[in-house]
């Protein structure tokens, strides 16, 4: 007699919508404001009405929707307030995540994991691909989280990470040097693999911010820098 709560081989069409849905949001197909149609979404990605909806109704949970009544569903607009919360939130999974793996017995299989990611932002910065180089940076923030094995961590991570391109897509207009970006990762790796703990908050810390100066295109004032205004230099 067959199971009837075997596990599912397969990943249901619903979720696979949401993924499809969740990377046209990411990469600006759908920008912030958008309305989602749900004949001509369904039409696109070949699938009935039922599975789209119960795909929709997902991103809307994960806050990448909402929904107006009698109107329908649209892609969440971005202000000042929502790029400061994700960054914040961001912060405290992966500053979550990295404790973790820091605190693991054997932490070289993250350390090659955050090497690969690192690998592909350097393949990127040669090539001078902007595209690339954002999918690399967001891949290897991912690797961080999903090394940590918290599956809870690597969910919220998920839809923040999706969010953090939302707003990179919305309103930078000040993006960081491929190089800083490149050595402020690889300070990130080295911190892991040499298990600092400081030296890893720090430099999480200070890359969020900075991140977060650059999408509003505000300077941040540190009292450490003194009056000059200037910040910190970075952890060695």
């Amino acid at each position: 007699m067959t199971d009837p709560l075997e596990p599912i081989s397969r990943r249901s069409t619903a979720a696979i919508v949401a993924d499809r849905i969740r990377a046209a949001i990411m990469r600006g197909t759908f920008p912030p404001g958008t309305q989602l149609g749900e004949v001509d979404l369904a039409q696109r990605l070949g699938v009935s009405r039922g599975p789209l909806r119960e795909a929709m109704q997902r991103l809307v949970a994960e806050g990448l929707l909402r929904s107006e009544r009698h109107r329908g569903l649209f892609v969440r607009d971005l202000d000042a307030a929502d790029v400061r919360d994700v960054y914040t939130a961001r912060t405290a999974v992966e500053r979550a995540a990295a404790l973790l793996l820091l605190a693991a017995p054997d932490r070289a299989p993250a350390v090659a994991r955050l090497t690969t990611a690192i690998a592909a932002m350097e393949a990127a910065v040669a090539a001078g691909d902007a595209v690339a180089l954002a999918d690399a940076d967001h891949e290897f923030h991912a690797e961080l989280v999903a090394a940590s094995g918290s599956p809870r961590l690597h969910r919220m991570s998920r839809t923040l990470l999706v969010e953090t391109r939302m707003c990179l897509a919305a309103l930078q207009q000040n993006p960081p040097p491929p190089e800083s970006l490149l050595a402020e990762h690889r300070l990130l790796r080295d911190a892991l693999e040499q298990g600092d703990v400081t030296r890893m908050t720090a430099v999480l810390e200070a890359h969020m911010a900075d991140a977060v100066s650059r999408i509003l295109d505000v300077t941040l004032v540190d009292p450490a820098a003194g009056e000059s205004g200037e910040a910190p230099a970075l952890p060695a």
